[in-house]
């Protein structure tokens, strides 16, 4: 019949044209995202066939200490949750052992994201469950992104006449420092590539920022107060 009123032509060729092949912008026509796993980001859902919502994600924290995110480590985190029975209404509590890969260098306030893994009911969509990385404090050193900070602590004297210092790292090494400037307090000094691991390239570090600490004598002796007086300027 089509042949008889269009010269022997489909007239639907051009409307299925773009859907059997490409589109104008080499793109298909629709595209399949897969939300979770580590490092995604939860988005709103849109309602179910059954004018369901997901439920907003459950934060929680998870603290880890330097040396971790230094050489990274594997969590075994233990949530409850609920689940629907076989009979689709009746629900139970059913414990879970979630485990977390976590990378070397990766920064505070990363995401790791468990889809549905919420408590699920006959009228809900179980929510996200949202792991938020967070840095224990360090006795020692304090992070500031990929590089550590040492508190140094050195002596009058050696902030005037130069030191040298043996300063820790993460991962139970020393490294000898030199200085022969005057060192003043809050000074910093970079020891480079002895950090943490850059989140995007583990292989490289970030440095080791030396903060000076200069500790003041409480008093000094007459005979030491007037050399000082001959010896530094006015």
């Amino acid at each position: 019949m089509f042949a008889e009123f269009f010269d022997g032509r489909n007239p639907f060729d051009t409307f299925f044209a773009q859907r059997n092949g490409d589109d104008e912008d080499g793109d298909e026509a629709f595209s399949t995202f897969h939300l979770g796993g580590f490092g995604s980001v939860s988005f709103p859902r849109a309602r179910g066939a059954e004018g369901r919502r997901q439920d907003p994600p459950v934060l929680y924290e998870l603290r880890v200490s330097l040396e971790e995110i230094y050489s990274g480590c594997t969590k075994k985190m233990k949530i409850s949750h609920k689940r629907l029975g076989p009979d689709g209404k009746t629900v139970r509590n059913e414990d879970k052992i979630l485990t977390i890969e976590v990378k070397r260098g990766w920064k505070e306030g990363t995401k790791i994201t468990f889809p549905k893994e919420g408590d699920q009911t006959a009228t809900n969509i179980p929510a996200d469950v949202v792991f938020v990385l967070k840095d224990k404090p360090h006795d020692v050193f304090r992070r500031d992104g990929s590089d550590i900070v040492y508190p140094a602590k050195i002596s009058l004297r050696q902030a005037l006449c130069g030191c040298s210092l043996s300063v820790p790292t993460l991962d139970g090494r020393s490294v000898p420092v030199q200085f022969q400037d005057v060192l003043r307090p809050g000074a910093r000094r970079r020891v480079p590539g002895q950090g943490l691991p850059l989140p995007r390239s583990p292989e490289r570090r970030g440095d080791l920022v030396l903060e000076f600490e200069v500790a003041f004598p409480e008093r000094l002796p007459p005979a030491a107060r007037a050399l000082l007086e001959q010896v530094l300027p006015p």
